[in-house]
């Protein structure tokens, strides 16, 4: 009998199935099992089984098995499998090679960030087959998925309550209960988590933008900035981000002796699920300008020797400080973060509801903000004021419509608008900002000039308009080259 058939022996059935041990599959395996629960596990590479079973395996009920064959047999019925491998092509192969295995009732669950259209395909094939599939966003990283991540499941509802027992167990716990309930059917787990990573993005680019404020026009130290990001983290903007923020301004290079942060090149990367984020937005007709400002930023970002050349011949502002009151300037800068945070949350839960009425998954938008509270990267004290916001008003269309956070905002706002404005007299990039400034405004005008913008259509393309006037005469169009007296001289040009 080999090594891992001799483990799979000793250990007995197992409840939950583990494919791919990488670092987010394997953080998952062993929180699972320290919550009591048998796992069986397998990966492409063997030799990482035999690493895992050796590592992990003394006094633990894991099983690591070599070929699908023997993983499927070492589960209980209904099997509850796991896959944490690339999403995309790999899914699908993993998909055809384990259906023939399965039986009815068997539940797949794809946990990578899968492309949520994806998810429906392939939820509505295995169906098809009376099996179960589960899309699952998991948030929080190699520690999330080791002590407590934040899980956003979609699939159908007996499918969730089977696995229920475990995820709320291996989930973040926070005053509000574990941090996992079941997103809706279909792809609607993959949906939030790719809007999660949406916020994710806006967030990040915000505190970017902030940071760039901090030490370029007050000429703060990374140790000035800790101090700074670490206060702030004890008020409204605590956060996970917030958090980590500070921290990192502590982390000396061990060569130079100055502050990591500063030595790091300033192209940041991307793997895809902004972009999604974007691109559904804009099939939805959703405005997220906050969210891909961000998108933009990392993308302008990567074109670091286009940018170094620019900065040679393209001059700013001659102002490169800011010369008032210092203290001032921080608080302004703290509350256009706190501002630009909120919107940010807005446009991605806008998104996720009307997702959720595009696709008829009746998405709870305060249950959305309670599993983030824990365990994932946008965690921060807001979320509970986005919990009562919807708790109070289920059906609200749009966050800034709530009562409180607009007395917030309203009271911020002139803050918010001076720390904008000092960054632009100066010369400094907010793009994410400034862009949630230009989202709270239009959303709060009454008459935007996109009369204008129709008019024009009409006049090159005879697209039409409709008249504010008489709204039940509908789409109408204008000869306006007749009008204005163009088309006579376009003929006498002719």
């Amino acid at each position: 009998m080999s090594t891992t058939e001799q483990q799979h022996a000793d250990a007995g059935a197992a409840q939950f199935g583990v494919i791919g041990l990488g670092v987010m599959g394997e953080s998952l395996a062993l929180n699972i099992e320290d919550h009591g629960f048998p796992v069986a596990v397998w990966n492409l590479e063997g030799e990482w089984v035999d690493r895992f079973i050796n590592e992990h395996g003394t006094n633990r009920q894991l099983t690591g098995t070599k070929t699908f064959e023997e993983f499927t047999r070492a589960l209980q019925r209904p099997r509850r499998i796991l896959m944490m491998i690339k999403a995309g092509k790999p899914v699908d192969l993993t998909i055809e090679k384990l259906k023939p295995l399965l039986e009815e009732r068997d539940i797949l669950i794809d946990g990578g960030n899968s492309w949520f259209e994806d998810t429906q395909r392939r939820e509505a094939d295995l169906r098809a087959a009376n099996l179960n599939f589960v899309g699952m966003g998991v948030s929080g990283g190699e520690e999330g998925a080791r002590y407590g991540p934040s899980l956003m499941p979609g699939g159908s509802v007996e499918a969730y309550e089977h696995l229920r027992p475990i995820l709320e167990a291996i989930a973040a716990k926070t005053d509000s209960g574990p941090c996992v309930t079941h997103v809706g059917p279909g792809g609607a787990g993959h949906f939030v988590k790719m809007v999660h990573n949406g916020i994710e993005y806006g967030d990040m680019q915000l505190i970017a933008e902030t940071y760039d404020i901090l030490s370029r026009a007050l000429d703060m130290s990374a140790a000035e900035l800790s101090e700074t990001f670490a206060r702030w983290n004890k008020g409204p903007l605590e956060s996970f981000l917030i958090e980590i923020t500070s921290e990192i301004f502590t982390v000396k290079d061990e060569e130079t002796g100055r502050p990591l942060v500063e030595l790091i090149l300033d192209k940041a990367g991307q793997k895809g699920t902004g972009k999604w984020t974007g691109e559904t937005a804009l099939d939805l007709g959703v405005a997220i300008p906050t969210i891909t400002a961000a998108i933009d930023a990392r993308v302008l970002s990567s074109m670091k020797d286009e940018r170094v050349q620019a900065s040679k011949s393209i001059k700013g502002p001659k102002a490169k400080r800011y010369r008032g009151e210092r203290a001032k300037l921080v608080q302004c800068v703290h509350d256009a973060l706190y501002c630009a945070k909120i919107c940010s949350y807005a446009q991605g839960l806008h998104l996720i509801a009307k997702g959720s009425q595009e696709f008829k998954w009746d998405i709870n938008l305060r249950e959305m903000a309670r599993i983030w509270k824990g365990g994932c990267i946008i965690r921060a004290r807001v979320l509970d004021e986005i919990m009562r916001a919807f708790g109070k008003q289920p059906g609200m269309t749009n966050l800034l419509l709530d009562d409180q956070l607009n007395d917030e905002i309203e009271r911020l706002q002139a803050n918010w608008r001076q720390a904008v404005m000092t960054a632009q007299h100066i010369g400094i990039a907010v793009p994410a900002m400034s862009a949630a400034l230009g989202y709270f405004d239009s959303y709060r005008t009454a008459r935007l000039p996109q009369n204008l913008t129709q008019a024009q259509r009409d006049y090159f393309g005879a697209h039409t308009y409709e008249r504010a006037d008489r709204p039940a005469a509908g789409f109408v169009h204008t000869d306006w080259a007749a009008r204005t007296g163009r088309a006579a001289k376009d003929k006498q040009h002719s």
